[in-house]
């Protein structure tokens, strides 16, 4: 077979692995409700489509099987079914390609007059992350009970290369395990890397003689990495890891309940059923809460002008706008009252009332300060007040 062959043939057996865990992923997305599947139609109607074109689509594939995560034995028939009939499963950019330039004969010009290649080298167009990092761990066979002894024993004996091979092939574990973590505010590719050092820890840890396989030990490592990273990076305000299995406690009381009474549960009813205090429950219901962004968008989708949740949200510690209007016109009446006073008398009020800084002082402060007694300041004051009271805007000042 020539080195041309021997690379198309490659590249054929890349595109579909690919294909395969591209399937898997999207399974959640056409997944549908469990009805009559006829598995010999639907074959030969992607077969009849393949043949009149030479190529079925990656669409086409997954609406044509449902619940195709529970069928992949069927999947792997029809994927060896095409391949022995010479017909490519490719993705929709490749097949738009295909038709746009679809050739008289092979190697032929087409219409377009673009010359149509003998084949695509389907791994330059994958180039969404998660697909090609499936794509890679996918190239690497899983081992069996035997060859973990065997590597085990070469790590005890610190052997790098054993260590990375027993690694590389328990990369799938991890992503099985990360996609059940899936919709907790961190996405799969960092639940994967956070469950490979998971992984790592486990093949420096794992124990051969204890007679288990390394993917039962390996799970639980695998685990608590991932745990462990959601409770200290999913929130905006960490909770410690102890609470956050209280937490989920707490949840799975709550929905224990519900089922049961039909019903939202009382703060007490979730504290009898978890053995604990009604107090603790409404703690714990506070820290469950959400921490919600004050540039949440508030109205329609697509809105140019829409609002954001701050602009809702009242500062208590800012000064309304009528309040601080109303304050300085106060400081303009007060002003213009105390104007008819002497300057020493406008000081003690201004002293005694803080309308200087706001800090109001005693007679005997203020007595210090003119060099006086504080009987003598009361005087003074009261006299001042007095003569306030006849003052024409006064009754302005009544009115505050």
């Amino acid at each position: 077979m020539s080195s041309k062959a021997k690379k198309q043939k490659s590249q054929k057996r890349a595109g579909k692995k690919a294909l395969k865990a591209r399937s898997k992923a999207r399974f959640r997305k056409h997944k549908e409700p469990r009805a009559h599947f006829d598995w010999e139609k639907s074959l030969r109607d992607l077969v009849e489509k393949g043949r009149n074109r030479g190529f079925v689509t990656e669409a086409e594939i997954l609406g044509s099987i449902p619940n195709i995560e529970d069928r992949l034995p069927e999947l792997e028939e029809l994927f060896d079914k095409l391949e022995s009939l010479g017909i490519e499963a490719v993705d929709q950019e490749v097949a738009s390609v295909w038709e746009q330039n679809k050739p008289v004969e092979k190697g032929t010009k087409s219409k377009s007059g673009v010359t149509t290649p003998e084949s695509y080298d389907l791994g330059d167009i994958y180039d969404d992350s998660i697909q090609m990092y499936l794509r890679e761990i996918g190239k690497v066979s899983l081992l069996k009970g035997d060859e973990e002894v065997e590597l085990a024993k070469r790590i005890t004996k610190g052997d790098v290369a054993a260590r990375k091979k027993l690694t590389e092939a328990n990369l799938r574990l991890v992503v099985s395990i990360a996609k059940k973590y899936m919709g907790r505010n961190l996405g799969l590719l960092d639940l994967i890397q956070e469950g490979n050092l998971g992984l790592f820890r486990a093949v420096e840890k794992f124990d051969w003689t204890k007679g288990y396989k390394f993917s039962t030990y390996a799970t639980w490592w695998i685990r608590q990495a991932i745990t462990r990273a959601l409770a200290d990076q999913s929130r905006t305000i960490r909770i410690p890891v102890h609470m956050v299995e209280t937490l989920n406690k707490y949840a799975q009381a709550e929905r224990s309940l519900v089922q049961e009474l039909g019903r939202e549960p009382t703060a007490e009813e979730i504290a009898a059923e978890m053995g604990i205090e009604p107090s603790k429950v409404l703690q714990l219901q506070k820290i469950s809460q959400e921490t919600v962004s004050i540039d949440t968008a508030v109205g329609d989708e697509g809105d140019e002008e829409d609002s954001r949740l701050g602009d809702f949200i009242v500062d208590e510690q800012t000064t309304m706008p009528a309040d601080s209007a109303g304050r300085q016109l106060l400081r303009e009446y007060v002003t213009s009252v105390l104007k008819d006073l002497d300057p020493r008398e406008q000081k003690i009020l201004k002293m005694r009332f803080g309308l200087e800084d706001g800090v109001t002082h005693t007679l005997e402060e203020v007595g210090k300060e003119f060099g006086v007694t504080r009987e003598r300041i009361r005087q003074i004051e009261a006299k001042a007040l007095e003569r306030i009271k006849d003052h024409k805007d006064i009754q302005k000042l009544r009115d505050y």
